[in-house]
């Protein structure tokens, strides 16, 4: 991974997400994969300080072939993936970690480049993409927001993905997600919608009027229509559609 993972070690001190975990309550546990030790130090320092207590890193791993063996030693909530590194990618990891029996979710930190990376690593069940140069207060939202199932579509990742796939889409994977959107009733595509553009279920509810428990629910019932298991795929699929302009 690069150095843009865009926060100084000073900037994320000051990232509050919140009043901290309840009493009672443990953190969620974050496990680093990334070969750059520069990377995971200010990754530790933002989520560790910038969270109030919320997030604890309990491991990092330079390399994509120890990430297996690390899950299953720390037992992580959520695993910050990098894409390329030496031994193993980070998205041939992505599909063996979330190939376990009890899988932690995975978020790929990329830079959108002009390849399909961002794509394969959904496809590899990567439940969010964040960009290295999301502020520390973004990334700790992220993070606490895919520990509790939301995934994470950061709104500056979705106005990269949506360029991406117009600009690289072929025909036949659109008629396959029009065909597939247009099973959702109004309220599901709205849902989808806001997904594609970044929000989350408590944006989205808020936008809607509804709670995030109905958002949910909605969401899960535009999964199971739309044939994907992720937040991210979500989004890929109405962009493709061309439900998001």
């Amino acid at each position: 991974m690069d150095r843009e993972v865009g926060v100084s070690a000073e900037a994320g001190t000051g990232a509050a997400a919140g009043t901290g975990a309840a009493a009672g309550e443990r953190p969620v546990r974050v496990l680093l994969v990334d070969d750059d030790p520069m990377v995971c130090a200010g990754l530790r320092l933002i989520l560790g300080r910038g969270s109030a207590g919320q997030v604890e890193v309990v491991a990092s791993v330079p390399d994509g072939d120890q990430a297996v063996e690390a899950v299953q030693r720390h037992h992580p909530d959520v695993v910050l993936m990098d894409v390329r590194m030496q031994r193993m990618d980070g998205l041939t990891a992505t599909m063996r970690l979330r190939a376990l029996p009890h899988p932690p979710e995975v978020v790929v930190l990329t830079t959108f480049d002009s390849d399909d990376e961002p794509l394969r690593a959904a496809a590899a069940g990567a439940s969010g993409f964040l960009l290295k140069t999301e502020s520390p207060e973004d990334l700790v939202r992220h993070v606490l927001a895919v520990a509790a199932g939301e995934g994470a579509v950061s709104k500056r990742t979705a106005r990269q993905l949506m360029q991406h796939l117009h600009d690289t889409v072929l025909p036949p994977e659109q008629v396959r997600a029009v065909r597939a959107v247009s099973t959702l009733t109004p309220r599901e595509a709205e849902v989808a919608g806001l997904v594609a553009r970044g929000l989350s279920n408590s944006e989205i509810g808020e936008r809607l009027y509804v709670s995030t428990s109905t958002v949910k629910a909605q969401l899960s019932s535009v999964q199971d229509k739309l044939g994907v298991d992720n937040r991210v795929m979500v989004a890929v699929m109405v962009t493709l559609a061309g439900a998001v302009t």
